[in-house]
């Protein structure tokens, strides 16, 4: 007879159990999971300031054209205005260094520059996570 109580107390608690359906909140965590897990590494400000006197960089600013005309990181290209003709600024060398950037660390604008350069198949897509107000800050030349 004890026997019989778990065996019906058992299948009670699995009838209780909800049934597990993908939700809503499911697939964006797991979107989100996925979008992290494409990040870009960073570059230091000391790395892309040896990559750029060595000529060996394509800077994408991710900025907006209005704030790319107010000053930008030497040699940078404006990803607002070149977006879908990307490919014809960048290197033939899919192994170049291709550093995205935006505004700064809170700012994700940088991945639309970054994502479309991988698009393209560049490999060595990198992120300039203090973007151009860490960039002035620590007294970085601009172009105008």
């Amino acid at each position: 007879m004890r026997h019989l109580s778990s065996l019906s107390l058992l299948i009670v608690a699995v009838a209780a159990l909800p049934i597990l359906a993908p939700s809503a909140a499911w697939a964006a965590d797991a979107a989100k999971t996925e979008k992290e897990a494409v990040a870009f590494p960073d570059i230091s400000k000391a790395d892309l300031d040896h990559a750029i006197a060595a000529k060996e960089v394509t800077l994408i600013d991710c900025n907006g054209t209005k704030s790319y005309a107010a000053g930008r990181i030497p040699g940078a290209i404006d990803f607002a205005v070149v977006g879908k003709d990307l490919a014809t600024h960048l290197p033939k060398d899919k192994s170049a260094l291709i550093v995205s950037y935006c505004g700064g660390p809170s700012c994700g604008a940088y991945k639309d520059g970054a994502d479309a350069a991988k698009a393209l198949g560049y490999t060595n897509v990198k992120h300039f996570s203090a973007g151009i107000s860490g960039w002035k800050k620590d007294g970085g030349a601009l172009d105008k």
